[in-house]
């Protein structure tokens, strides 16, 4: 990728020098002129109404890959929620385990990438996590998350400092970040993956993930383009305890974002009502039903356990395709991944996209009346036996003891 400036239809109107959140522009006799500070993001490209700043982008096979060094992973972090790692999103704290395991096979640095206003405390929390340094660039346009702003900072950082791989998770805001950023830059970029592993033997790193609604594996590699990127399914990997010891370097980035440049504005932030449970992908436990429950009244046996164990209410795709609950609900493949210490499937057989999904859990508990059901294959404990008759006397044990 490279920023090419035509001077000829340069008008010096200076929407670009707004745009650049590294302050790389200039205005020189009228006309646009890039300093030093320019990383090549792309952002002035996109302000630009005359022509003058165009962003050339190609597919090149022969990249010098050996410029590229260290894996990063990108945080993504609750906003207004403080600033404690409890408030990162879980699958950026997988990521990191994940992270830390992969830059050891490659003899490298793991570096995060924290985009906010107000977050530097949380910087901390990465490194405790597994980081061994912190890229921090703080300003109120990046107080809440917007495509036009985080891809120009991360294109920027990037572009910089090269990394080999770049590890972004796939919930809502990496799925939308992930796919511009690796466009910008012309990156390979694997999306949803659930396994990640290294060739050492020629750097690559070798992704898996699922195809054709799940019924094959996929294993991909990005053998030419630089960097390496893959969005990463929370609730598949593991995250490290944090060691609140660990030493690590904060690299504060200077940026200068100009709200005036942004092409969206924030008007209001809407909670999704999960009518106040918990959420999947960060429940410890999880209760969920399926078609074995017969209508959506009866969910009402699910919410009741759920809640006196203190844990989220899960369903299977069967359930949320009869529209007996919403598909926010929904565990497996085309739904949440989750990883709980524990899962209890009720009225679940265990189809093979539902297993994908929660078969990662630390103790799995299936509650059925058919003996053969896939989902005995994985559990933990087996119940067979009514439902009906289980789940009610199973929570009034519960509440009795509480």
């Amino acid at each position: 990728m490279a920023v090419r400036l035509i001077t000829d239809n340069c008008t010096g109107c200076k929407l670009c020098l707004r745009a650049c959140p590294y302050g790389a522009i200039e205005i020189v006799e009228g006309k646009a002129r890039f300093n030093e500070h320019c990383t090549q993001c792309g952002a002035c490209a996109s302000a630009c109404k005359f022509d003058a700043i165009v962003l050339e982008t190609s597919y090149t096979p022969d990249v010098d890959v050996t410029q590229y060094r260290g894996v990063w992973v990108v945080a993504e972090h609750l906003t207004g929620l403080g600033a404690s790692g409890a408030h990162f999103r879980r699958g950026t704290l997988e990521l990191l385990g994940e992270g830390r395991r992969l830059a050891e096979k490659l003899g490298v640095e793991l570096s995060a990438v924290l985009l906010g206003d107000g977050v530097e405390p949380m910087a901390r929390d990465l490194v405790a996590y597994g980081a061994d340094k912190v890229y921090l660039a703080q300003d109120p346009v990046l107080a809440n998350y917007r495509t036009g702003p985080y891809t120009d900072v991360l294109a920027g950082l990037i572009n910089q400092h090269k990394p080999e791989i770049v590890l972004i998770s796939a919930t809502p805001q990496g799925r939308d970040l992930a796919p511009r950023v690796a466009a910008r830059l012309s990156a390979g970029l694997t999306a949803d993956c659930t396994g990640l592993d290294i060739d050492e033997s020629e750097r690559l790193l070798v992704q898996t993930r699922p195809a054709f609604g799940g019924n094959l594996m996929a294993t991909i590699v990005s053998r030419h383009a630089r960097p390496q990127m893959a969005t990463v399914r929370p609730g598949v990997m593991k995250a490290l305890e944090p060691d609140p010891s660990r030493t690590g370097e904060i690299v504060n980035v200077p940026v200068h974002l100009d709200e005036r440049s942004m092409l969206t504005k924030i008007v209001e932030i809407v909670q999704l009502d999960t009518d106040g449970r918990v959420n999947l992908q960060d429940a410890e436990i999880i209760v969920s039903g399926g078609r074995g429950l017969g209508k959506p009244e009866n969910f009402t046996l699910i919410r009741e356990l759920a809640e006196a164990l203190g844990g989220a209410v899960g369903a299977s795709r069967a359930a949320v395709d009869a529209g007996w609950i919403p598909a926010y609900h929904q565990v497996g493949q085309t739904g949440r991944t989750v990883q709980p210490k524990l899962y209890i499937a009720c009225g679940i057989s265990g189809a093979v996209q539902h297993l994908a999904g929660m078969s990662s859990a630390d103790c799995i508990i299936a509650i059925n009346k058919d003996p053969a059901a896939p989902i005995f294959n994985i559990a933990t404990h087996s119940v067979v036996g009514d439902l009906f008759e289980i789940l009610p006397a199973l929570t009034k044990k519960l509440r009795e003891a509480l």
